[in-house]
């Protein structure tokens, strides 16, 4: 399988290094496209084919993910449409806000057909290959979808999910990284006025919460059943958890998670 990316800005740079690093696609059947050479030149270390042309981009792959601004969806796709195979390729739309019924209403053919179309919603931990991805089949069959599934598998977790629940995805996982690095900083500042030095700080931070995330992954428990464990009467955990309660911890998460939904 080859595929194409177009665009090479933060996600689509991060799709570029997971796909690298997934062991599913060689480095040589990659094709990445963006306007300027001096975008490109940090991949040409990574082996991948790289180009200036969108339609050169687009003609090399199986699969071709956009990935550019949504602004600039409908002029990039009105430039590569010449160049898509609707009987080979697979076009997916890595694009937040752009609908499945935009993308068809712009790859619609003369003749009324359609390319076999996706929307997906990776986040940017991608690029190690410990991405949450969420995949949305706008014009697709369950062989095109087995092809998404297994290439998404190899870069982290996928979910098939429907286009109406995208919003809650992309706040829940792409903005939602953001939040959970926003608690790493938080606790790192804590720890330096506990008394570690900061980079010392930010590492027990991040390998307990890989621990959290390891505990529950093996156990398919409910949070509450594991942190039961640690708490015991009187102790230092029930005392931690009850202040920022008080705080309003569990209500500003939510609030937050929320926020990210309004228009």
């Amino acid at each position: 399988m080859k595929i194409s990316v177009i665009g090479a800005g933060a996600m689509g740079g991060a799709m570029v290094e997971g796909f690298v690093k997934c062991g599913m696609l060689a480095a040589a059947d990659i094709t990445v496209s963006a306007p300027h050479e001096a975008t490109l030149e940090r991949f040409k270390s990574l082996g991948v084919n790289v180009t200036t042309d969108n339609k050169v981009a687009t003609a090399a792959g199986d699969v071709v993910f956009v990935v550019v601004k949504p602004w600039l969806a409908e002029q990039v796709i009105g430039e590569i449409r010449a160049a898509v195979d609707y009987n080979r390729q697979i076009i997916v739309s890595v694009m937040a806000g752009v609908s499945g019924s935009q993308l068809k209403e712009w790859f619609g053919g003369t003749d009324g057909k359609q390319p076999r179309l996706f929307i997906v919603i990776p986040n940017i931990a991608i690029a190690v290959k410990s991405s949450m991805t969420f995949i949305v089949p706008v014009n697709a069959d369950e062989e095109a979808t087995a092809v998404m599934a297994a290439l998404f598998d190899s870069t982290g977790l996928q979910m098939v999910t429907e286009e109406r629940l995208l919003g809650a995805a992309t706040t829940l996982a792409s903005c939602g990284i953001a939040y959970a690095m926003r608690y790493v900083r938080a606790s790192t500042e804590g720890g330096v006025e506990l008394g570690f030095k900061a980079r010392d700080a930010q590492r027990i931070v991040m390998q307990t919460m890989k621990g959290a995330v390891d505990l529950l992954q093996a156990s398919g428990s409910h949070p509450e059943v594991e942190i039961d464990k640690v708490t015991t009467p009187g102790g230092m955990t029930i005392r931690g958890l009850n202040e920022m309660e008080h705080a309003g911890f569990t209500s500003s998460v939510i609030r937050g998670l929320k926020a990210g939904m309004s228009k």
